[in-house]
C-alpha cells in the first residue's frame, strides 16, 4: 500500500471510468452496486457466511411472506419511486406487497427489509432511506453471532425495538426473534426456525 491509504477507508472518485463500469458489468461486480441521491456505492461481494443466513432466512421468510399474501426477494432493488436509478439501495432479503413491485424492482415502500452486516458495511447508514421509503421494519443481523436488531418505522423514523426477556417482536411480520446458543430463532405460532 502506499500515499497512506488503509483497508478501511472510502474512496470517491469524481468521475468513473466506464472501462471500469463495464468490467464490473461483464464480471457481475455489480450486483449490489447501489446509488445513494445520485452517488454510486461499489459494494464488494458478501462472504461465505453473510450468504448462507441470507439464504436460511430466504427460505423461512418465504413460508412466512406466503401467510401474509406478500413476497420475499433476494439482492433485489429498492427504489425512490420518484428517482429511479438515480437512489436505489439492495437488500439483502425484502418481504414486499406485490402491488409495489415493477420490472426493476421494489418500489418505495416494503414490509421488511434484512441486511446481514458486514466489516465496514453501510447497513446502519441505509435507514433514513428506508424509512423515507416508508418501509415498516428493518432487521440487521451479526452473521456471525446471529444477534438481530430490529428497526421499526415510527413516524418519518425507523425506531430500534427494545427486546423483552431477550427476545423481539416483529410487528411487521408478527413473529419473534432470539439468538439462542448462536442460533436466530424464529417463532412464527407453533412453529420454530433456528438460522
Amino acid at each position: 500500500m502506499s500515499l497512506g491509504y488503509t483497508r478501511s477507508m472510502r474512496a470517491v472518485m469524481l468521475e468513473v471510468p466506464e472501462a471500469l463500469l463495464e468490467d464490473r458489468r461483464r464480471k457481475g461486480l455489480d450486483k449490489k452496486d447501489e446509488v445513494w441521491a445520485g452517488v454510486l456505492h461499489m459494494v464488494p461481494p458478501a462472504a461465505s457466511g453473510h450468504n448462507r443466513i441470507a439464504r436460511d432466512l430466504l427460505l423461512v421468510l418465504v413460508r412466512i411472506a406466503k401467510r401474509l399474501d406478500a413476497e420475499v426477494l433476494f439482492e433485489t432493488g429498492l427504489f425512490d419511486p420518484e428517482q429511479g436509478l438515480k437512489n436505489f439501495r439492495v437488500p439483502d432479503l425484502v418481504v414486499v406487497d406485490a402491488a409495489n413491485l415493477s420490472k426493476r424492482g421494489v418500489e418505495g415502500k416494503a414490509t421488511l427489509v434484512v441486511e446481514v452486516l458486514s466489516p465496514n458495511d453501510e447497513s446502519r447508514d441505509k435507514l433514513p432511506f428506508y424509512a423515507a421509503m416508508g418501509v415498516r421494519e428493518v432487521w440487521l443481523i451479526d452473521p456471525t453471532s446471529r444477534a438481530v436488531e430490529v428497526f421499526t418505522l415510527r413516524g418519518a423514523r425507523l425506531a430500534l425495538v427494545k427486546a423483552r426477556g431477550g427476545a423481539f417482536r416483529s410487528p411487521a411480520l408478527g413473529v419473534e426473534l432470539e439468538t439462542v446458543k448462536g442460533k436466530l430463532q424464529i417463532r412464527d405460532g407453533d412453529q420454530i426456525d433456528l438460522v
